[in-house]
């Protein structure tokens, strides 16, 4: 089978033009979105005219066929399979001979591919979907199997208040529910058929595109024939998700390396998730979150390769539209990965809290002392300026913290101090006290974990 563009030509394309311009290597996993377009669009040549029944259920059947060996593995391509357009349809004519050729009518590879890769990218989605529905799923088990646990938080990576281990993991859930609700934007922009565009005019005869949209599984047609077979925000869209969903994991991973390391020793990696040196026999590295951390540089870099694909084109399809793929798989590859990398090290976590409690230190609870000055009339400017006092105090003698400094040296800054301050310098209370609904407190944090469960549900 010649070139399906080959007509107009004499010559042979140079070899290593031939190389240059060949997507099958990695366009050959778009197959199966290839066939059921190309399946629909045979129906819709039926009611075009084009085809009859008999010639359409040929089509189909051999189709059908041509799927089967590619599941199967018994797929050869040939060495003139320049994309999987071009292998597809070859192979379809030799099964079942010259009406194969009337399928292409009136449709192009541009509006082909647009077809194909969105098709693919809804399957991909809804796969990520519930991917990071399980890392979700193990934040919600783990948070709930440790809901009262008591850890220091931190603000610029410095000892800041007390938290619950749960309310800190549970961040991490409302940043992937953000990703999964943009990924809903995703999907939505995703799904819209722009078969029926044929090269950029619109097809010539009248097939129905909101037929093919249904039967395909398109929420919505193209509206515009050029812009149809040149757009790919969809693809720049997804990888900007993934390459934000990426920090958000990266951003996990790092924690995740602090906490373990015996610096801090709050959690335990599950060894399925380490590895060990090649010279020395203690270690257990946390490579699965490094990796999570090291990947992002990679999602980064495929957002800009699109970006900067689409930044110059003139309208309609360009020949420069065939490199979107390999950025876009590849981000896919990634993420179908770490997401289940994710949920395996959170749901294999140990949790230290009494190494979390042992890092608990008083200064965390300076902002206690500062409100319990608010609440004998103290405003709170002066009540945290004579805190600060406190703590400098403790800290220029030796061995005192805000608990063991007597109450004489806090008299003396302000007589408003009594007895009863030292009742305030308690982590558990602390962290009761923050009930509002984004708090720590162990009822707020319930009541996230239920809110969570309900949006897993």
């Amino acid at each position: 089978m010649g070139k399906l563009w080959g007509g107009r030509f004499q010559g042979q394309t140079d070899l290593l033009m031939e190389q240059f311009q060949d997507s099958l290597s990695f366009d050959q996993r778009l197959y199966e979105a290839d066939i059921r377009g190309s399946q629909a669009y045979a129906q819709a040549l039926v009611g075009a005219g084009i085809l009859t029944s008999t010639e359409c259920q040929a089509i189909q059947n051999g189709l059908d066929q041509v799927l089967q060996q590619f599941e199967s593995g018994r797929f050869a391509f040939a060495p003139g399979d320049e994309d999987i357009h071009t292998a597809v349809e070859r192979r379809l004519t030799e099964l079942i001979g010259p009406v194969a050729g009337k399928l292409h009518t009136g449709r192009s590879r541009n509006d082909q591919v647009a077809t194909d890769t969105r098709l693919y990218l809804l399957d991909e989605i809804a796969r990520l979907r519930l991917l990071l529905k399980e890392a979700q799923q193990a934040i919600v088990h783990q948070s709930t199997a440790n809901l009262e646990v008591v850890m220091p938080g931190y603000t610029h990576l410095q000892p800041a208040q007390p938290v619950l281990f749960s309310h800190w993991l549970m961040s991490y859930f409302w940043m992937f529910e953000r990703d999964q609700e943009r990924l809903n934007g995703v999907q939505q922009r995703t799904s819209v058929l722009p078969l029926g565009a044929s090269a950029l005019a619109g097809n010539a005869f009248p097939v129905d595109c909101p037929a093919m949209a249904e039967e395909l599984g398109f929420g919505d047609v193209a509206r515009n024939s050029i812009d149809a077979v040149s757009d790919r925000d969809f693809v720049a869209e997804f990888c900007f998700w993934a390459a934000l969903l990426q920090a958000h994991l990266s951003r996990l991973a790092e924690d995740l390396i602090l906490w373990s390391s015996p610096a801090f020793g709050f959690i335990e990696m599950g060894e399925q998730y380490t590895t060990g040196s090649s010279i020395m026999p203690q270690k257990r590295n946390p490579d699965a979150a490094e990796l999570l951390r090291g990947k992002t540089g990679r999602l980064n870099g495929h957002l800009i390769c699109i970006l900067t694909i689409l930044k110059g084109l003139p309208s309609s399809y360009d020949k420069d539209l065939q490199e979107d793929k390999e950025p876009l798989f590849d981000a896919i590859d990634t993420l179908a990965l770490a997401l289940p990398i994710t949920a395996g090290m959170i749901a294999s976590l140990r949790v230290h809290a009494d190494r979390m409690a042992a890092a608990l230190t008083d200064d965390m609870l300076a902002t206690e002392l500062a409100d319990y000055l608010v609440s004998k009339g103290v405003p709170f400017r002066q009540s945290h300026h004579m805190v600060g006092e406190a703590v400098r105090l403790a800290e220029a003698q030796r061995g005192q913290t805000l608990s063991t400094l007597p109450l004489e040296a806090y008299q003396a800054i302000d007589p408003r101090f009594g007895p009863d301050l030292y009742q305030v310098l308690d982590a558990r209370r602390a962290v009761a006290r923050r009930s509002v609904a984004c708090g720590t407190a162990p009822q707020a944090v319930q009541a996230q974990i239920e809110r969570a469960i309900a949006l897993l549900h």
